[in-house]
């Protein structure tokens, strides 16, 4: 006769619980887990707080129920903090009879060591060592039975696959899509679901597209944060919400009842994870929150490496999920979410730490930003703004505290001095600006280094066509020059004087300040400035009708840029011979070296050169007559320029010829045409410019911001997602394409698992997106 505890096990249907709330997206990842579980007969689904686990792995066990004879069976372990209670939990749960004594695990194996089943074992990690026990103990005498765990860190069993679970894909917001095109991003999916859930009249519109999408950002992708952050819809709207998210904890503290204490709030829920922290892991997350966005691990062991071994700490983060990895090039670099950095510094603050580790954190960065301009006129430039560009996030964290020094100190002038170097490569004006203003209301005291950050924050106030904002700035400079004389200093606001001239139109006056300072510079042997000098130079003398000698001082610092190995001032210097040649109706040879300086400027992610070139290349279009080439050229360029916020119009020499191509243009092809065309260039994304200016057939690398993804569609793929965007059926592609229509469906499904999409109108969201130059989403929810 077969006992009531075998009958309950061979029901068809396990004990799965029901979904009481729409799943959104994760294809990838569970199509992922169920490959994994076919593989090995353990995963383990990690991943911090609130990231979804347990709703995976029920996802992925409905979806196999199929798979085995005996079903799926789940044991919920977040109520058992005792691991002598776990062989009870399991036998309770799976409903094998009364209780065994506690440690003996004999009871469990008897009842499914002739069983074909999925065994999810759903919240381990607070007895990780042990369900690790358990497992490795049924995984050797159950043969039919394959284990499902969800834990904040592995088991560490034999044989078993790690499925690590990272928060939904965010929007950039720094680069937000189209309002119509949210729906690409899981995270804001999510939210829009829970908020109908809540408010059901709710809908997005152009009003408030933006804030949720940013809401979601904020919330790091977290389903758990954006579930209850949703909620808050009742009462407030996405503008007021977006505003309040400073106030996370008190903002996210209303729980869902009924859920795990844990779970109730978003507090609850790191409180939980910061108690299975060893007092090593609680030391380590409290100092490491001192980096805002990512940092490696030399830097780790820097700030937080008093007392404490860290890469052993890093190691125990990562496992518990406290930590998110993240590896790109062959470096590693961590990462804490939003929420768990703010309580790690509430942490810092009750540990007495922080004023130190805020310190060590400074003294860090200021002797990174050291180094690099240091090194900077050499061959290590791109790996140099690479590096930085990584660290953004925390050189502004740096300079936050350099500020806040009292007394104020020097600090803060030297930082943003050096740092005018990386700002000026990438473009970022308006930053450069508003940190040199900073470090000057603070750090007052007359000397060469605050004439040295007038010259740098005038320099950048003439880069933005600000040149009433720049005249007082360069007169102190000149004042203080006066009084605390300094021949590097010097030559360099000569040097920028000079270029003011330029800008202005006054190439007589240019001229003179450039070899003034050119000279100075030769003197004093400073090669950075020399390429400047050389280049500002060049560029009025051959501008000015003096073709031969302009040129000939550009090629002389092409060489001197080539000997030392560096790629800024070259690429510079290779757009100004460009421009002197198109100057002299040389355009092929324009044309050439137009092109070489765009392929260097992509390498160093330098913008603003980039607008000058792309612009440039509109020119020699036009001058060959590829009129709708030089068109989507002026486009593109434009929305280079556009992005920067700046303009040809600031600078008069460049704006003369860029008018008088431009229109050329303009009047040959019509005005719709042209216009059309325009649109075309100004719609495409800054990679695909560059492939279409540099008429290149395959796709370069250019350096990636660490939320946008690599293309995650084939050609075919692409192809057939703009057809699907066009609103064409399915019939209508495969008759268009001359494929089989199941071919078609095939590809579609594809689209859908890649993308993490459910609907034909989320790929079209994403092919919008996509023009946007906005990220896909390939993660899900």
């Amino acid at each position: 006769m077969v006992s009531t505890a075998q009958a309950r096990v061979r029901e068809p249907a396990g004990n799965l619980p029901v979904d009481v709330t729409s799943f959104v997206g994760r294809r990838r990842e569970i199509t992922l887990t169920k490959r994994l579980l076919a593989e090995s007969r353990v995963v383990t689904i990690t991943g911090p707080g609130g990231v979804g686990k347990t709703r995976l792995a029920l996802r992925v066990a409905a979806n196999m129920r199929r798979s085995f004879r005996d079903k799926v069976w789940c044991v919920g372990l977040e109520d058992v903090l005792d691991p002598r209670l776990l062989t009870d939990a399991v036998i309770d749960q799976l409903g094998l009879g009364s209780p065994s004594s506690g440690d003996d695990v004999n009871t469990i194996v008897e009842h499914l060591k002739n069983r074909e089943m999925l065994l999810v074992l759903d919240n381990c990690e607070q007895i990780v060592d042990a369900v690790a026990e358990l497992v490795d103990t049924v995984i050797r005498w159950c043969p039919g039975v394959r284990v499902l765990a969800t834990s904040r860190q592995s088991l560490g069993v034999a044989g078993e696959s790690t499925m690590a679970l990272a928060p939904l894909q965010v929007p950039d917001i720094d680069n937000l899509p189209p309002p119509d095109a949210y729906e690409q991003y899981a995270s804001v999916r999510l939210f829009v679901d829970r908020a109908k859930a809540a408010v059901p009249e709710f809908e997005v519109d152009e009003n408030n597209a933006g804030p949720l999408m940013r809401l979601c950002y904020q919330l790091d992708g977290n389903p758990l944060a954006i579930e209850l952050a949703a909620v808050r819809l009742r009462s407030l709207s996405p503008q007021q919400l977006e505003e309040r998210l400073a106030e996370r904890y008190d903002l996210l503290s209303e729980g869902r009842r009924g859920a795990p204490q844990r779970q109730q709030s978003l507090r609850a829920l790191i409180d939980w994870s910061y108690e299975l922290c060893s007092d090593q892991d609680k030391l380590a997350w409290a100092r490491v929150s001192a980096f805002s966005g990512s940092f490696d691990l030399e830097a780790a062991e820097h700030v937080a490496g008093d007392g404490l071994d860290v890469l052993v700490a890093m190691h125990s983060l990562v496992d518990k999920s406290i930590l998110i990895r993240d590896e790109e090039g062959g470096q590693v670099r961590y990462r804490l979410l939003h929420a768990l950095r703010e309580y790690g510094q509430e942490r810092l603050a009750d540990s007495g730490e922080q004023d130190e580790i805020r310190r060590r954190h400074l003294h860090w960065y200021a002797r990174m930003i050291t180094r690099f301009a240091a090194e900077w006129i050499g061959p290590e430039q791109v790996a140099w703004v690479n590096r930085l560009t990584s660290e953004q996030s925390n050189l502004r964290t740096a300079l936050k505290s350099a500020l806040a020094e009292t007394p104020p100190g020097t600090t803060a002038l030297r930082i943003t001095r050096k740092m005018a170097i990386f700002w000026g490569v990438r473009g970022l004006a308006g930053e450069a600006r508003y940190w040199l203003d900073q470090a000057l209301a603070v750090c007052t005291e007359p000397s060469a280094a605050r004439a040295s950050a007038l010259r740098s924050s005038a320099w950048f106030a003439l880069l933005q066509g600000d040149h009433e904002e720049a005249e007082p700035l360069l007169a102190e400079a000149r004042e203080l020059m006066s009084r605390h004389p300094d021949p590097v200093e010097r030559a360099h606001l000569n040097q920028t004087l000079g270029m003011a001239a330029f800008f202005g139109g006054d190439l007589d006056r240019a001229t003179e300040l450039h070899q003034e300072a050119l000279t100075a510079f030769q003197e004093l042997q400073v090669p950075g400035g020399e390429l400047f000098a050389l280049f500002g130079l060049g560029l009025a003398r051959g501008l000015g009708g003096d073709y031969a000698l302009g040129l000939e001082l550009l090629q002389q610092s092409v060489k001197l840029s080539t000997d030392l190995g560096e790629l800024f001032w070259r690429s510079h210097v290779l757009w100004a011979m460009a421009h002197v040649e198109v100057s002299r109706g040389e355009v092929t040879h324009a044309e050439a070296v137009a092109k070489e300086a765009l392929r260097l400027q992509r390498r160093l992610s330098n913008r603003l050169a980039s607008a000058f070139t792309l612009d440039t290349l509109a020119w020699t279009a036009e001058e060959q007559g590829r009129l709708e080439r030089a068109a989507r050229l002026f486009g593109a360029a434009a929305a280079t320029w556009d992005t920067l916020r700046a303009a040809p119009t600031y600078y008069s020499t460049f704006e003369i010829g860029h008018n008088e191509h431009m229109q050329r243009v303009r009047e040959a092809l019509g005005e719709q045409a042209y216009q059309d065309a325009f649109e075309q260039g100004y719609e495409m994304p800054p990679s695909a410019a560059h492939d279409f200016a540099l008429e290149s057939k395959k796709r370069g690398t250019s350096a990636r911001r660490d939320n946008v993804h690599p293309m995650p569609l084939t050609r075919r793929e692409r192809e057939i997602a703009e057809l699907v965007a066009q609103g064409r059926t399915n019939k209508d592609i495969a008759e268009s394409l001359v494929i089989a229509q199941r071919t078609v469906e095939g590809h579609v499904q594809n689209i859908l698992t890649k993308l993490d999409f459910t609907s034909r109108a989320q790929i079209a969201g994403w092919v919008a997106g996509q023009k946007q130059s906005a990220p896909a989403d390939t993660g899900g929810a």
